[in-house]
């Protein structure tokens, strides 16, 4: 079987389990198709999976880590569900960019913005400070040295003039 479509459709339910069975499969898209519940862990088994869409979804918990394992994998989107935690490091993971899982405001780690802090056995996502630090201008420091910068020059040149007034 090469692939299955069913976007979009109103399934309103959870992904089955069993379709981690078709481990032939290379393509699955059940993008805009309100889906519910989590990625079922079975889709590790997707062994020739090429391309795999769960767009636009009510999908919840987080990424399994075992799907870095599908090494065929070259399209991954996730983008605008509810998804949480760590974006999975490993396999593939590392060449999919922001917008496979934009609109999921729980998901932290790269490639998105956000990275991951964990409190106790929770990951929480945090705004990435790191990259604002590395920055051209800090507008903060620059707004500051112009208005001391501007504020010495008048002193002196009033010193001067006060001093010398001809």
């Amino acid at each position: 079987m090469s692939g299955i479509d069913l976007s979009p459709n109103k399934l309103h339910s959870e992904i089955l389990d069993s379709l981690g069975q078709l481990s032939e499969i290379c393509a699955l898209n059940f993008s805009h198709s309100n889906l519910t519940g989590t990625i079922p862990t079975t889709f590790s088994n997707l062994h020739q999976i090429e391309s795999l869409d769960l767009s636009y979804n009510n999908l919840g918990g987080r990424i399994p880590a075992s799907l870095s394992e599908l090494n065929a994998l070259a399209v991954f989107n996730m983008a605008h569900n509810n998804l949480t935690g760590m974006i999975p490091e490993k396999g593939k993971f590392g060449t999919f960019d922001e917008d496979s899982y934009r609109g999921n405001h729980h998901l932290c780690g790269r490639p998105l913005p956000m990275y991951c802090t964990s409190i106790g056995s929770t990951t929480v996502p945090s705004t990435d400070d790191e990259s604002e630090e590395h920055g051209f201008v800090d507008i903060e420091f620059f707004y500051i040295s112009f208005i001391v910068s501007y504020v010495s020059v008048v002193l002196c040149i009033a010193i001067v003039l006060y001093i010398n007034p001809h």
